[in-house]
């Protein structure tokens, strides 16, 4: 059964921080203020971002049915997702995963239930902090 443009808005809307705005002048979804996904209704299919040109072109070899790309997206880490071809799980999933990539850490740790992660002490400082300690004590 295809994905329909309310079940879109309402899988979409369910992320925390999510927001309906205008992108150029056409009905868009915003994590705060970076871009999510949006609905093209020329062709029934959401607009989904992925991690680059490389895995679009994996995307759209392996299952051309359900993805595909205007020329507007050829050379943008973009795929279009035909709405007949999905669920709403596993639109669902795949909003998911770019939500965890755009959304601000704060609402990571919010949904997630972590605490900030520890700063990160690079193994060079790590090393040499260690020769220090070494050195003080041969002393």
């Amino acid at each position: 059964m295809p994905v329909t443009k309310a079940q879109v808005n309402r899988i979409a809307l369910s992320f925390p921080g999510a927001l309906e705005k205008p992108s150029y002048g056409r009905p868009a979804f915003f994590i705060e203020k970076k871009f999510f996904t949006r609905l093209r209704a020329e062709d029934n299919s959401v607009v989904m971002r992925v991690g680059g040109i490389e895995q679009r072109d994996m995307m759209l070899e392996l299952d051309p049915g359900t993805y595909f790309i205007t020329d507007h997206y050829k050379d943008y880490p973009a795929v279009l997702v035909r709405l007949a071809r999905i669920t709403p799980a596993e639109l669902k999933a795949m909003l998911e995963r770019r939500w965890r990539e755009i959304a601000p850490k704060k609402l990571l740790r919010e949904v997630d239930g972590a605490a900030a992660p520890a700063k990160k002490t690079s193994v060079a400082k790590k090393v040499v902090k260690k020769a220090k300690v070494t050195r003080k004590a041969k002393r």
